[in-house]
């Protein structure tokens, strides 16, 4: 999972449920189990656990069990803009390199539930993805959502036509191979040593045309007060939780001040 456990936004789910519609599943055969409320889906503000958007997830892949790379093409749908000052601080960064820096260290403000590292080898750059801690009943549905979101935002940056090389997966070639190359236009290579997007490493260091060193320090800000705000563990997070309760119903001051034991 994320590298630390934080409450996700509802954007998130927000865009599968837009594209479960789009195959004829509509937002009710989604929500069992999740306490995500349709008062939730129209509060642009609204943060959920990653165990609901889990249980979104593992609801929609049984709602389309024909979709082929369904992972993949989900991802497809999700664009910087999503992402709010997490993806508006990659847009501005100096080159995609730092961008790249930049969305791994805030990380658990995306999408993303695998681990992602850097590595250089010769002149390519590899942006990897290790999805070891995610639940093994959707792990190749995330490592596929997370790959895609991954080429969707390194090409919307770029802003200069192609610079992915290809897509390297650590598993047996996927019986939808096909299809995930006709969705992302990219060859895939299978049984490598890791799960990567690979990239020419003279690509990510050529600047950005949106740079802008002051917009990146105000948007760091923000996205280091967005991952205080939105930490489970910390103090903001447990009373956000104790406010939901476990029903999704709203406690009392007075519950949640004992359950913290503070008057």
């Amino acid at each position: 999972m994320s590298s630390e456990p934080v409450l996700h936004s509802i954007a998130i789910s927000q865009v599968m449920l837009h594209y479960a519609a789009e195959y004829g599943v509509e937002a009710h055969s989604c929500l069992p189990g999740t306490d995500i409320t349709e008062d939730m889906l129209h509060d642009a503000e609204a943060l959920i656990t990653p165990e609901q958007e889990m249980c979104l997830i593992e609801n929609l892949i049984l709602a389309l069990p024909d979709v082929p790379a369904v992972g993949f093409e989900l991802g497809l749908r999700y664009n910087i803009s999503t992402f709010g000052a997490w993806g508006f601080a990659l847009r501005t960064s100096r080159n995609l390199r730092e961008a790249v820096e930049r969305a791994i260290r805030y990380i658990p403000l995306s999408t993303a539930y695998c681990a992602y590292s850097t590595t250089i080898s010769g002149d390519e750059f590899f942006v990897c993805a290790s999805p070891e801690s995610i639940p093994i009943q959707i792990r190749q549905f995330l490592l596929e959502r997370d790959t895609a979101t991954s080429c969707n935002l390194l090409r919307e940056l770029n802003l200069a036509g192609q610079l992915i090389q290809r897509l390297e997966f650590t598993g047996p070639r996927l019986a939808y191979a096909d299809r995930i190359r006709e969705l992302i236009g990219l060859d895939l290579v299978f049984n490598c040593g890791h799960n990567a997007v690979v990239l020419k490493l003279s690509d990510v260091l050529s600047p950005l045309p949106m740079y802008d060193e002051r917009m990146v320090r105000l948007l760091e800000d923000q996205c280091r007060q967005l991952l205080e705000r939105r930490r489970i563990d910390g103090f903001n997070g447990q009373v956000r939780q104790l406010l939901l309760g476990g029903s999704g119903l709203i406690a009392t001051l007075e519950e949640v001040a004992s359950d913290l034991n503070l008057s």
